[in-house]
């Protein structure tokens, strides 16, 4: 046998699986350098934690705004012109975040920002299914490839808040920086560095077939449709109605978590900037956990068929949130490793449960409004995510605000527990199932 045939060639769903994830790897690891320091400059800039949640509900209420029609953007001119307008929004929005100094203009990065998520929220993994699907056929198992998405994303996260709380408190001592740049301006300028190297992937790697020309007042008219038909999706199925709700839930519990705990690892320490190591150093942590979940999730999705792996992972999350309740007012090593340990597990919960939520997603809505789907389901976890930041100022300090995240992710995993569809062996309702509920 000749050299060259032993030499083997990746597949094209290999290659597709490839470029995913090295998208997914650009596009989460300027927001894990960003997401550190961000609550802490904020308040370096002088705002108070009403001000910091206005922002970031800015930034959730954005995207909300635009998610279904970016999604139906996606799905009428194509993945790859809205993800590398998603990485030059974002590109913006870094460079003034870092740089601004008047609430006006944080409003503004925060709101470029915002639009960003809802632009990229779908069109890398719709990207990356159709192509498979167009490989392997409608059959084909997505659970490993979006598995490792997920756990690629979180790793990225966890690299990028890592590297982001450590530059302030590195940088707090350097002569120079003061003014609009600030040893906690650095990581939102990598950041943006970070997002040209995004749009270069995107373009190059992500390939697909040509469509054909379309005019822009065909496509304006095109998106409503591809719109109302996302927002029918969650009526007329029960799964797609269970995934939304879930992603609902998940976001006021993220959102919780997000919004206090930089605040806590400040008082902690006693500093912003030490404050922001602390909370990079946990940020890791936590997407690493997320990571770990993902794995493990096709894993766990096998030995607990019919949507249990996400209610195990539900479960898993508000135990963490609720442990995080628990140690809101104690001090001591303690109570430091118990917080420590119940943020690992709301990320090693939620990163379990996603994986067999997005592939029960899939299989249940087809090719013309997949990204559509997803836009709906990011636009559930943005909504009540900035909603929660909000109800937050309004919850006395302490235990109760924690709670609230907890509360969703308990609700979110009793979804769960009521009675399932019957499913065939590849995880698709049954013919005669489809019938009734037609």
């Amino acid at each position: 046998m000749s050299r060259t045939s032993r030499t083997s060639t990746p597949s094209p769903a290999h290659s597709a699986r490839r470029a995913y994830l090295a998208v997914t790897l650009l596009f989460w690891l300027p927001i894990g350098l960003a997401t550190a320091p961000l609550v802490l400059l904020f308040t370096a800039r002088g705002l108070g934690l009403g001000a910091v949640a206005g922002l970031f509900a800015v930034h959730s209420l954005t995207t909300a705004a635009l998610e279904l029609p970016t999604g139906g953007l996606s799905d009428v001119i194509g993945r790859r012109p809205v993800l590398a307008a998603a990485g030059v929004l974002d590109l913006a929005a870094f460079t003034l975040l870092a740089l601004g100094d008047a609430y006006g203009v944080l409003l503004l990065g925060m709101a470029l920002l915002g639009a960003g998520r809802a632009l990229a929220s779908g069109p890398a993994e719709a990207w990356y299914v159709d192509a498979v699907r167009a490989q392997a056929g409608p059959e084909a198992d997505l659970r490993p490839g979006l598995a490792r998405g997920s756990a690629t994303g979180s790793l990225a996260l966890a690299a990028g808040t890592l590297l982001g709380g450590a530059l302030p408190w590195l940088l707090s001592d350097v002569d120079g920086l003061d003014g609009a740049v600030l040893p906690l301006s650095v990581p939102p300028l990598l950041a943006a560095v970070v997002e040209l190297a995004f749009i270069v992937q995107v373009w190059a790697a992500l390939t697909e077939p040509k469509r054909p020309p379309t005019a822009l007042r065909t496509v304006f008219r095109s998106v409503p449709v591809t719109v109302l038909t996302g927002l029918r999706l969650g009526r007329r199925d029960a799964v797609v109605r269970r995934v939304l709700l879930t992603a609902a839930a998940t976001g006021a519990g993220l959102g919780t978590v997000e919004l206090l705990t930089p605040g806590r690892a400040a008082e902690l320490t006693g500093a912003a900037e030490s404050g922001a190591g602390v909370v990079g150093v946990l940020s890791c942590v936590g997407f690493l956990c997320s990571a770990l979940g993902a794995r493990l999730a096709p894993g766990v999705a096998a030995r607990s068929p019919g949507g249990r792996a996400v209610l195990l992972g539900l479960t898993a999350g508000a135990a963490g949130v609720l442990l995080l309740a628990t140690t809101a007012h104690a001090a001591g090593p303690a109570a430091a490793t118990a917080a420590a340990f119940g943020y690992g597990l709301t990320y090693l919960g939620l990163g379990t449960a996603g994986p067999d939520q997005n592939a029960q997603l899939h299989r249940s809505v087809p090719t013309e409004t997949r990204a559509t789907a997803l836009s709906v389901q990011s636009l559930a976890l943005q909504l009540c995510g900035a909603l929660a930041g909000l109800a937050l100022a309004l919850l006395p300090p302490g235990p109760p605000r924690w709670l609230l995240g907890a509360t969703t992710l308990a609700t979110a995993a009793l979804l769960w527990t009521a009675r399932r569809p019957k499913t065939d062996p590849t995880g698709r309702q049954s013919q005669s199932r489809r019938l009734k509920t037609r």
